[in-house]
C-alpha cells in the first residue's frame, strides 16, 4: 500500500492525495492552488501521477481548493468515478462552473490586453472551460451518506464521517484488506470549528493506522464565538456612526450563510438596527444558501427545525440578493449604512475587488475579514498592514478600519485539531498537510503518539 501527496503540502491549498492499494488507485480530493498569480503555473503543472490510471476520486468537500482541478483531471484522461455525498455534489457543481467562468473571463481580459499591446504573445487560455467543468460532472457516480460504507473494489472500502466544516464536508476512512490484515487510513478533510450555529461538530472515527490531517490553524486558538459576534456588531454600529459602509470579503460556502444567520439574530435581539441594508453580492453564495434548505441531514437539529417550520435562518430585514452585474455595480453608489458581502474571501477575484476599490480608501468605511487569508493574497496584504493594494491595475490606499475576527472560522483551531487527533486510537503515523510549514512544525510537537510526517509535494510513503 502506497500513499503519495500532490497538493496542500507545506501549504493550505490544492489538496490532493493518492492511495494505491488492493490493486486500485484512489485519489482523495483534487483541489486548485489559490493565492498569488505565480500559482497559475502550479495549477497547470503535471499532477505527479497518471490521471487515466485513477479508479476513484473521493471528495471530502466542495471548496475550490479541494475540488477545483477535477475538470483538469478529466481533460488529462480520468475515466473513473467521483464519489461524494449529495450536498457536496450540488456545491461542487456550483463551485467548478463558477471557477471555469471566472477563468474564461480572466482569459478574455488578458487576451484583449495582449492584443492591444505590441507584444507578440499568444492569446491567454483558461486552465479549463465551462464545457470541461460540465463534462466532469458526468463522472459523479454513487452518492454516499454519513456513516455509510461503500465498496470500492475487492478488499477496499471507504466510509464518510461528518467533518463539520461546510455543508456536506467529510472525513473519509479507507479500509484495505491485504496479506490477511486490515489497514485503516483516515483523511481528515477540513475539520470544522465545533459548536457553530448551523453544522454539527466533527465526528471522530474510533481508530486508524495512519491519519492524514489538516493543520490550517495548528498554531493558534480562535477567539470565542460570542466575543466575535460582539465584535462584528460593534464594527457595524461604529462604521454606520462614522457614515461608512461595512465590506465583508466572504467565502460563498458556509461563511456567507453563518454571517447572515448572526446578522438576522442581531436584528432580532435589537443589537442591530432593523433598517440595516445587507447586500449579498455573490451569485454563488446565493445559490449555496438555497442548497442549505435542501440538505437538513447536514445541519444541526435546531437549524434543520427552522427550515422545517418554514423559517429562513438567513433572512435579514433589508437583505438584497444581487445576481446581475448591473445590480452589483449599483451598490457602489451607496456611501453609507450598508453591509456588503461578496467573494472571493481572500480577495483574489470576484466582485469583492470592486467593492474594495470603492470603499477601502475611505476612512469612514470598515473591512471585516472573517476567514483565512493565505500568504500572497490581497486579503493577507491588507491584514498585514499594507498601505495600498492593487486592484484592476490601480493602487488603492488602505484607509478604512480593518477588522480580523477569527471566531467565525470554518476551520478547527489548534485545540479542536488536537482533540480530534487524540480521540483516534491506534495511530502509528500522522501525516500533516494543509498548513504552512511553520504552523505544521508547531502542531507536530503536540502530537505525542506515533511518528509525525510533513510530506513534500509528490513524496511517497509505503504503509
Amino acid at each position: 500500500m502506497k500513499l503519495s501527496f500532490h497538493g496542500a503540502d507545506h501549504d493550505v491549498t490544492g489538496s490532493c492525495h493518492l492511495l494505491e492499494a488492493a490493486g486500485r488507485r484512489v485519489l482523495i480530493d483534487c483541489g486548485l492552488f489559490q493565492g498569488g498569480k505565480e500559482l497559475n503555473e502550479d495549477n497547470a503543472a503535471p499532477f505527479g501521477f497518471d490521471a487515466s490510471a485513477i479508479n476513484h476520486v473521493l471528495l471530502t468537500h466542495a471548496h475550490l481548493d479541494h475540488c477545483g482541478r477535477l475538470p483538469l483531471l478529466g481533460n488529462r484522461g480520468f475515466k473513473g468515478e467521483i464519489i461524494a455525498n449529495s450536498a457536496s455534489r450540488e456545491l461542487a457543481q456550483l463551485v467548478m462552473l463558477d471557477s471555469a467562468h471566472l477563468q474564461e473571463e480572466d482569459s478574455r481580459r488578458q487576451s484583449m490586453k495582449l492584443a492591444r499591446s505590441a507584444a507578440s504573445q499568444r492569446a491567454a487560455t483558461p486552465l479549463y472551460t465551462t464545457s470541461d467543468a460540465t463534462r466532469i460532472l458526468t463522472k459523479f457516480g454513487r452518492a454516499v451518506e454519513y456513516g455509510q460504507t461503500l465498496e470500492l473494489g475487492p478488499g477496499l472500502r471507504a466510509t464518510w464521517f461528518d467533518a463539520g466544516h461546510i455543508l456536506g464536508s467529510a472525513s473519509i476512512l479507507v479500509e484495505v484488506d491485504e496479506a490477511g490484515a486490515t489497514k485503516r487510513v483516515l483523511f481528515s478533510g477540513d475539520l470544522g470549528y465545533a459548536d457553530g450555529p448551523l453544522l454539527r461538530s466533527p465526528m471522530t472515527p474510533p481508530s486508524a493506522d495512519a491519519v492524514v490531517m489538516e493543520t490550517t490553524y495548528g498554531d493558534r486558538l480562535h477567539k470565542p464565538r460570542d466575543a466575535s459576534i460582539e465584535e462584528l456588531y460593534t464594527a457595524i454600529l461604529e462604521t454606520f456612526a462614522r457614515g461608512g459602509n461595512v465590506v465583508i470579503p466572504t467565502f460563498a460556502l458556509e461563511r456567507a450563510q453563518e454571517i447572515l444567520f448572526f446578522l438576522r439574530q442581531g436584528v432580532a435581539d435589537n443589537r442591530l438596527p432593523p433598517s440595516i441594508q445587507v447586500y449579498l453580492d455573490s451569485p454563488m453564495a446565493i445559490s449555496a444558501t438555497d442548497i442549505f434548505a435542501r440538505h437538513p441531514e447536514c445541519l444541526k437539529p435546531e437549524a434543520a427545525a427552522l427550515f422545517r417550520d418554514g423559517q429562513d435562518p438567513f433572512h435579514v430585514p433589508g437583505l438584497h440578493f444581487t445576481r446581475e452585474t448591473a445590480d452589483s455595480m449599483a451598490i457602489n453608489k451607496i456611501r453609507n449604512g450598508a453591509v456588503i458581502m461578496a467573494g472571493a474571501g481572500m480577495c483574489t477575484g470576484g466582485r469583492i475587488r470592486h467593492h474594495l476599490k470603492h470603499n477601502l480608501w475611505r476612512p469612514e468605511a470598515s473591512v471585516v475579514f472573517v476567514g483565512y487569508a493565505a500568504q500572497g493574497t490581497p486579503a493577507q496584504q491588507i491584514i498585514s498592514g499594507a498601505r495600498s493594494v492593487r486592484f484592476f491595475d490601480e493602487d488603492i490606499a488602505v484607509k478604512a478600519q480593518i477588522h480580523t475576527i477569527g471566531g467565525f472560522s470554518a476551520h478547527a483551531d489548534q485545540q479542536g485539531l488536537l482533540t480530534w487527533r487524540k480521540a483516534i486510537s491506534g495511530v502509528k503515523t500522522t501525516f500533516l498537510v494543509h498548513g504552512e510549514q511553520k504552523v505544521m512544525q508547531i502542531f507536530a510537537k503536540l502530537v505525542t503518539t506515533g511518528r509525525v510526517e510533513m510530506p513534500a509535494t509528490h513524496q511517497e510513503f509505503e504503509l
